[in-house]
């Protein structure tokens, strides 16, 4: 009897043993049979993680880009032949600059300036480090887009606005662009999605985020269910961006009201 128990004994022993390696063979988050989707090793340890890099190179890149492209745009407006200060040699130097910045290719770019954020940020290979080639980038680009938008604003109210004994500066804050706001939120929500794929280019060679997670742990790998929850992932950021531009252009659009 004695033999019985002692067999049964070691036959449970032996089945938690096989249990317990499992679990340390997948890191401790799965089982071997369930290492797929979302059980996947490189889901579960590196995702969050990972869509974290994107959101903060796709937030603090818009900001950088906001900051420097809205005057751009708004130089562009201003020295352009119907502006409030028509300057054309300034107008085609500009407008040059950001032609140029606009005919490279995002992933070349990033090599052409890779000295320049290796002396501003230490380094090429991180998320934060991207930020450089991601706001040269996106600054060229965004400054079209909103001289796009403010150049639709009626010359009649900038006429209104001067006859009124309103400053050149006053009426490109107070006309210009309070008319043109919901047009350049939507073009803030249409640079944070363009910026988003940019930070998937980005990760293909070494900046981090879901690109990186993708392409790295994903493709090279063979795991396709890495690409595919990497890519749901960017999907949904793009989503929640965009329904939050929507948004706040229908809640800044005085003529709703």
């Amino acid at each position: 009897m004695s033999g019985i128990v002692t067999g049964g004994a070691l036959a449970a022993l032996a089945a938690r043993a096989g249990e317990v390696s499992s679990a340390v063979g997948n890191g401790g988050l799965a089982p071997l049979g369930d290492d797929s989707w979302f059980g996947n090793r490189y889901i579960q340890m590196e995702f969050w993680p990972k869509a974290l890099d994107t959101f903060n190179m796709t937030v603090l890149s818009t900001a950088f880009t906001v900051l420097l492209g809205l005057p751009l745009g708004l130089a562009l407006v201003a020295s352009g032949p119907k502006g409030l200060a028509p300057n054309r040699v300034l107008n085609q130097v500009l407008g040059g600059i950001v032609n140029v910045g606009r005919s490279i290719p995002f992933i070349i770019l990033m090599v052409i300036v890779a000295p320049l954020t290796l002396l501003i940020t230490g380094s090429r290979i991180t998320w934060y480090s991207a930020l450089v080639p991601l706001t040269i980038a996106a600054v060229p680009f965004f400054a079209r887009l909103v001289e796009t938008s403010v150049s639709q604003v009626g010359q009649g109210k900038v006429e209104a606005a001067l006859m009124m004994g309103a400053s050149r500066w006053r009426v490109m804050w107070d006309v210009l662009v309070r008319e043109s706001l919901p047009a350049l939120v939507q073009n803030v929500t249409v640079l944070l999605v363009t910026l988003i794929g940019y930070t998937a280019m980005a990760g293909a060679i070494g900046a981090g985020g879901l690109g990186q997670l993708a392409i790295n742990q994903g493709y090279n790998r063979n795991m396709w269910d890495v690409v595919y929850i990497s890519t749901g992932g960017i999907l949904v950021m793009v989503m929640i961006f965009q329904l939050a531009g929507d948004m706040l252009s229908r809640l800044v659009d005085h003529r709703r009201r």
